[in-house]
């Protein structure tokens, strides 16, 4: 049996919460990860696992050798980082989760000077605006927009979202143009929900130190970033987006900006990563990455001064 093979199998089987969802994470067979685990607990002479149909948790010698695993498994990373790090360039898999309209509109595009970069890191990038667990999911990180509430993960802020009202000409041309975010109570609005608690998200505006926020009416409501614009280009209603995605169609005609004299509250995004995990090159390196391209990006670098941010978790509309 190789006793760090085991270790690790070992903990992603607790981090996943069970053998089938490790197995996955670690590319490996069942039988492979049910076996080691076996092995680990004869040599060992301790059940470090309770099995039943539907669950497995761990037991109290369990969760010591867990912990004591964490700080093996870390310190053999860094012994081999240390070594390699100046011949070697960061190389594996490494799972990233992204909200979908920022990974296509900002991340994919910049992606080949990551690998310029990086050639030796398989990147898996899951797109989604559903919020995931990073470590039930086996995700090394995560790219988030709103307010973080999870205390389990270590986020690095890298930038903020500005947002932008705006609607299609031919909504405009049948419902008329709002000069005030009073007006909007007898528009039509597209909503955004949130995936997890089924919530629609409030809009919020501000101008010479007035600040509104109100839930607006709308016959329609989403939970996806692409089916929020199609909602908009179908002239369904007013949408509130960020302005680096709505940019290109405000240009092009599709949209029309409205309030433009007052501001929405910014949204700021952080890259996440869970806290009991050694930090390596890969995921090191990439969350520098997003960093410094969000700070060439002219609509999501941080300003010199902290702006506020929204009073909610927002589970992103980006």
């Amino acid at each position: 049996m190789n006793k760090l093979q085991a270790m690790e199998v070992f903990v992603q089987v607790v981090d996943a919460g069970g053998f089938t969802r490790a197995a996955d994470n670690m590319q490996l067979p069942k039988a492979t990860v049910s076996t080691l685990i076996q092995s680990l607990e004869a040599t060992l002479s301790v059940k470090l696992l309770h099995r039943t149909t539907r669950q497995v948790s761990v037991t109290a010698d369990g969760a010591a050798y867990y912990e004591r695993c964490l700080r093996i498994l870390s310190d053999v990373r860094e012994a081999e980082e240390s070594l390699s790090r100046t011949r070697l360039s960061p190389s594996g898999r490494l799972r990233v989760d992204a909200p979908t309209g920022l990974a296509s509109d900002v991340l994919i595009p910049a992606l080949p000077d990551f690998f310029t970069r990086y050639p030796d890191i398989q990147l898996e990038l899951g797109c989604s605006d559903r919020t995931i667990d990073l470590i039930e999911e086996g995700v090394d990180c995560a790219v988030r927009g709103g307010v973080l509430g999870d205390s389990n993960l270590i986020a690095r802020r890298v930038g903020i979202l500005q947002f932008v009202t705006c609607a299609t000409p031919d909504y405009l041309d049948r419902y008329g143009r709002p000069v005030h975010p009073d007006e909007l109570m007898r528009h039509r609005c597209v909503n955004y929900f949130s995936s997890r608690t089924g919530k629609l998200f409030d809009w919020d505006f501000s101008r010479d130190g007035h600040r509104i926020q109100v839930a607006l009416p709308g016959h329609i409501a989403v939970n996806d970033t692409n089916a929020y614009i199609a909602a908009g280009l179908a002239g369904l209603g007013i949408l509130q987006m960020p302005n680096f995605m709505m940019e290109p169609m405000l240009k092009d005609g599709r949209f029309e900006q409205l309030l433009d004299d007052w501001s929405t509250d910014p949204l700021p995004v952080h890259v996440v990563y869970p806290q009991n995990r050694h930090l390596s090159a890969k995921v090191r390196v990439f969350v520098e990455w997003v960093a410094e391209l969000f700070s060439n990006h002219p609509g999501m670098r941080l300003p010199k001064a902290a702006p506020p941010t929204r009073p909610t978790p927002f589970e992103v509309a980006i």
